[in-house]
């Protein structure tokens, strides 16, 4: 870390310092810990962050115990401890402080960062990213977002865990209304922006699309153009993504099928398990003359993984990565993050598709195609069940939404669709309304009902997909599902979902996006 010890960091983000009970020698800081003091390594800077039901100052004696070098808090701890503690007026800033030093100083040693926005596929792209770079960068380290931690702590704390051995660090940047964006980038600079794409996620909080374009492209607008290596990737099959080219002087390399895009995907074809195949082009100026395309065959499952493999992959490009290096690891990456079209096939014949860790019209759209193709593909057909709960953030545009995916599930001939609480109403009016449906649509009350529902009627042979946004909740039902069907325990039902970001003493903080 940039800071030395407890009294370096004070001077650093302009706290004071409590020393520690007794006058105990400051020890070097190594890392940093918050969310959790169970995380807690030796020569950790624990970062006690207050939230509305509990204060991460309350488990600074237990950090400082499993080996914390010194405590960050926003005031003095209430007796004596086994620690220096640096008191600050506000947490957030002072690790945001602390993280944008420790950036600039990787940076000036050839540190090379990537930032990665878009409304949907984020988590997916960076996963992806990361495990291409891992393979294709032998000996040199990749430091990634966790899970989707990509907000104003999140991505202070992945900042913070890369180090002088690090070569690319790998960054999610989401948003929950402008500036946003900007204010990470002010933490971390990037030398590769990929912006993936502008959909409706989060149409309540911005208000409109050209809102989240605006958003969103604060990404491209942080480039150092004079910087070598400075590269905006776009989605160049989506106008809005495209049109950023224009508001950053660095070059852009542009993804998609379309024509103009120079990192393309050829012949595209999903499997009968709806997994991509296509041909990778290079077709950048930087790109070898005359170079064909190679093959790729993703292990991930649906149609819109397209654009995130060739996001990764022009990104991974871009760092010097040959397209043959760059087309195996993305055919030999699997879900990284939980809850991400996680396919189980149980012994009874049943599948299992787990999409429950977020929901955007696009994103439930999407997954519908793909289980709809999962189903006519195979031989014999298989039965299709679309279990959705509510798609949160939408605002008044929240009806008409849920309307069009409940339409949509009849077109695709979804055979059974099930509508999880109140908050999912219009999927069951939609599909009913669009009219070619008898009973095969349903509203039942809660993930209880929906439980029982699929006990009773589920068979061997039949896919079900589980779709709905984080805090809903239906990952657990998915959960229970993959393990064949088990009740959950109580505390299992209260537990958050594996891959998520952990628990933290700023508990009142929304899941990241």
């Amino acid at each position: 870390m940039i800071a030395p010890d407890a009294a370096g960091l004070a001077d650093l983000v302009g706290g004071r310092l409590v020393p520690a009970a007794g006058g105990t020698a400051p020890a070097p800081l190594t890392g940093v810990a918050t969310v959790d003091s169970r995380t807690v390594q030796p020569g950790d800077l624990f970062v006690a962050l207050p939230g509305e039901h509990a204060d991460g100052l309350d488990f600074a004696a237990a950090a400082l115990a499993a080996g914390a070098a010194a405590v960050l808090a926003e005031r003095e701890p209430d007796g004596p401890l086994d620690g220096p503690v640096v008191v600050v007026g506000v947490g957030v800033a002072a690790l945001t402080a602390l993280a944008a030093a420790h950036h600039a100083d990787l940076r000036s040693r050839g540190l090379r960062t990537v930032g990665i926005t878009g409304s949907a596929g984020k988590t997916t792209t960076k996963d992806l990213l990361a495990e291409v770079l891992r393979q294709g960068l032998p000996g040199g380290t990749v430091v990634a977002t966790h899970g989707s931690y990509n907000n104003e702590i999140g991505l202070p704390l992945t900042v913070l865990r890369a180090g002088t051995a690090t070569r690319v660090l790998v960054l999610e940047m989401g948003a929950r209304g402008p500036g946003h964006v900007r204010h990470l980038c002010e933490v971390a600079r990037p030398d590769v922006a990929v912006v993936l794409g502008v959909g409706s996620a989060h149409l309540g909080e911005f208000g409109s699309r050209e809102a989240i374009a605006l958003a969103k492209g604060e990404l491209v607008e942080a480039l150092d153009a004079s910087r070598p290596g400075s590269v905006a990737v776009l989605g160049g099959d989506d106008p809005v993504v495209r049109a950023m080219a224009s508001r950053t002087t660095a070059p852009a390399v542009l993804v998609g099928e379309g024509e103009g895009t120079q990192v393309r995907a050829l012949d595209v074809d999903l499997d009968a398990d709806a997994r991509l195949r296509f041909d990778l082009l290079d077709a950048r100026p930087a790109a070898a003359p005359g170079q064909a395309p190679v093959p790729v065959r993703l292990g991930l499952v649906g149609e819109q993984h397209l654009v995130n493999a060739l996001a990764a992959a022009a990104a991974a490009l871009e760092l010097g990565l040959p397209p043959e290096v760059v087309a195996r690891a993305l055919g030999e990456a699997r879900p990284a993050s939980r809850h991400r079209m996680e396919v189980v096939d149980r012994p009874d014949g049943i599948r299992v598709v787990d999409d429950a860790y977020n929901a955007s019209p696009e994103a439930v759209a999407a997954a519908l195609r793909a289980l709809a193709h999962m189903g006519r593909s195979a031989r014999p057909p298989r039965r299709t069940w679309a279990v959705l709960g509510e798609m949160l953030e939408l605002g008044e545009h929240s009806r008409v939404e849920h309307d069009r995916v409940g339409r949509l599930a009849v077109r695709l001939n979804i055979d059974r669709l099930v509508a999880v609480g109140q908050g999912a109403l219009h999927y069951d009016q939609g599909a009913t309304q669009e009219g070619s449906w008898g009973e095969e649509s349903v509203l039942v009350d809660d993930i209880d009902a929906a439980r029982r529902l699929l006990a009773d009627e589920l068979r061997p042979g039949d896919v079900v997909l589980l779709k709905a946004s984080n805090s809903v909740g239906l990952w657990r039902l998915a959960d229970e599902l993959a393990r064949g069907g088990s009740p959950a325990s109580p505390a299992a039902a209260q537990a958050d979902p594996p891959g998520a970001p952990p628990r933290t003493a700023h508990p009142d903080e929304e899941p990241p996006r």
